[in-house]
């Protein structure tokens, strides 16, 4: 049985034992004058009695609906906030991932310290009044931001992609010494060491001593390791793209053919085999199979490099 009802049922109750006094007074009234004001002061009372019950009964309905209302009112909103929370966190994990691969790309464009910090705050700011901002412009703008994450991080994945892909590249062209060392013959023409007269130069020596650490220039594959005529114990590497480099007159090699070699690593130790007059480091590059000079190519800075 609802409030309603109940309301209802205890009007019609007192309003059917009012009228059942009424008659009663008229019938009795007349005979009985003291008999009949007590009836009527009587009457009075339960009348104010009940009607005082029926409004309360009314009151506490009233509150019982507002409080249903403002209970419905709490879960559509806690519903709203737990959408939010949803979304604030995708949000989130996007943006920890743009933040973790501008980082990675921070590293392989080699940008200096500090140029693009991802763990500092945006400085922002602004004037005028602070109004509430509606739902449906929340909802609109939470929307627009997640597009604009998602088509940022496209586009650095693809410049990742791009930047590493020229990483690779760079890596693979001769851009360093084979020794940490000084050059004690050039490129191109020169006087014959053993046999006088002139004679041309494929490469470039570093003076070096027996044993010192020979090093690959360029990441690449060990194409030969043997000993070749005139150049006694030899490294060849080829680099791709065209590239390949020569370590001459070593006393040992410690590559064997088809050995992946990065820039930087040992190959060999300096010597003096081969046709030498004394312990150096023999280094040439070739280029399309033709030799060229390898001092252009010494020190050669990658442009993703400070």
């Amino acid at each position: 049985m609802t409030y309603t009802n109940m309301l209802d049922k205890s009007r019609d109750a007192l309003v059917m034992q009012a009228s059942r006094f009424a008659n009663f007074l008229a019938h009795h009234g007349a005979r009985r004058p003291g008999v009949a004001s007590a009836l009527l002061l009587g009457t009075g009372l339960a009348v104010g009695i009940g009607g005082g019950i029926v409004g309360n009964l009314s009151l506490r309905a009233q509150v019982e609906q507002q409080q249903a209302q403002i209970e419905a009112t709490r879960a559509d909103a806690q519903r709203e906030i737990n959408a939010l929370a949803a979304r604030l966190g995708e949000l989130q994990a996007e943006a920890n991932r743009l933040n973790a691969l501008g980082e990675r790309l921070t590293r392989i464009g080699q940008l200096q310290d500090g140029e693009f910090d991802f763990n500092k705050p945006v400085g922002v700011g602004g004037t005028g009044e602070v109004e509430d901002m509606p739902k449906a412009e929340l909802d609109s703008g939470l929307a627009q931001l997640g597009a604009q994450f998602k088509a940022s991080g496209e586009q650095l994945s693809v410049l990742e992609s791009l930047l590493f892909n020229r990483q690779l590249d760079m890596n693979s062209v001769p851009s360093r010494e084979p020794i940490d060392s000084y050059i004690t013959s050039n490129y191109g023409g020169r006087a014959d060491p053993i046999r006088g007269g002139r004679a041309f130069h494929k490469g470039i020596d570093f003076e070096a001593d027996v044993g010192d650490p020979v090093m690959a220039v360029a990441d690449g594959v060990v194409s030969f390791s043997g000993r070749r005529s005139g150049y006694g114990n030899t490294i060849e590497i080829d680099h791709g793209n065209g590239y390949v480099t020569r370590y001459a007159h070593n006393s040992r090699l410690e590559r064997k053919v088809g050995s992946l070699v990065r820039a930087g690593q040992e190959i060999a130790k300096a010597g003096s085999t081969g046709r030498s007059t004394g312990a150096h480091v023999h280094f040439e590059v070739w280029k399309n199979g033709a030799a060229v000079n390898p001092k252009q190519f010494l020190q050669q800075q990658s442009p993703l490099r400070g």
